[in-house]
């Protein structure tokens, strides 16, 4: 049943696109297949369908962020053969997730410099810290950030693919992994011409808790000493539990 809807939307971003040039509409048009991915017991991650079109020839970029939080970074040492942590930074306004997707390479389509003004690759992601510091400092730990969500798989180390069917529509897929962070994520795109951005559209995609889910996340957040408590609670009669299940006579 998805696919009907998934046309008609497609079938409307054309008719948007294609009268353009007479009401005015911009030459860009994107959507989302869905702008809610539901975080239920056992989810391991979800695509999300991007779709669109544009007036005329280019070459379509689409970045993914997640929601922004401060992030710390620790960097271990040993002392007395105890591995210890002994320096850490924080960094303001970081993206819980990142990802990028292109319909040919990034270099080929834009200069650095545009790169840079529009943070469009993991080496101009804008990531300041809370406090001064030298500049090797913060190039230490900033490569040591990136390089530890490239890891968990919330900063994506290749691009993704934009397709284009035939000179106007394109789609692509975008992954969304089980660990990413819950919270409001923007999917902008932008539309390339001649080694500068002409357009660009920013959608919201939600990833959220679900049913049950949903109401422990909130009690715990909510609520957080008397969760703390009623989790302990629990774990003691679980085990209470099993010591009667497995007694043995």
């Amino acid at each position: 049943m998805r696919w009907p809807r998934r046309a008609l939307m497609l079938l409307i971003l054309v008719a948007a696109v294609v009268a353009a040039p007479r009401t005015g509409i911009a030459d860009l048009v994107a959507a989302l297949s869905n702008h809610l991915v539901a975080v239920t017991t056992g989810f391991s991650g979800s695509n999300v369908l991007l779709f669109g079109a544009i007036d005329g020839p280019g070459d379509v970029v689409v970045v993914i962020r997640g929601p922004e939080d401060i992030a710390t970074v620790h960097r271990k040492g040993r002392t007395f053969g105890i591995w210890i942590n002994e320096a850490d930074m924080a960094f303001a306004e970081v993206p819980g997730f990142w990802a990028i997707a292109v319909n040919r390479p990034l270099e080929e389509i834009l200069p650095e410099s545009v790169i840079a003004a529009h943070q469009l690759d993991l080496q101009h992601l804008r990531l300041s810290p809370l406090e001064p510091t030298s500049l090797r400092r913060i190039a230490e730990f900033r490569a040591a950030l990136i390089r530890n969500r490239q890891q968990q798989g919330l900063y994506s180390a290749e691009p993704g693919r934009i397709d284009f069917l035939g000179n106007r529509l394109f789609r692509s897929d975008l992954w969304i992994p089980a660990n990413g962070p819950i919270g409001t994520y923007s999917v902008t795109v932008f539309l390339v011409r001649d080694g500068d951005i002409v357009s660009a559209e920013t959608t919201p995609l939600i990833v959220g808790k679900v049913g049950f889910e949903a109401q422990v996340f909130d009690f715990a957040h909510r609520w957080a000493p008397l969760y703390g408590i009623v989790a302990v609670l629990l774990a003691a009669m679980a085990g209470w539990v099993a010591n009667l299940a497995f007694r043995k006579e």
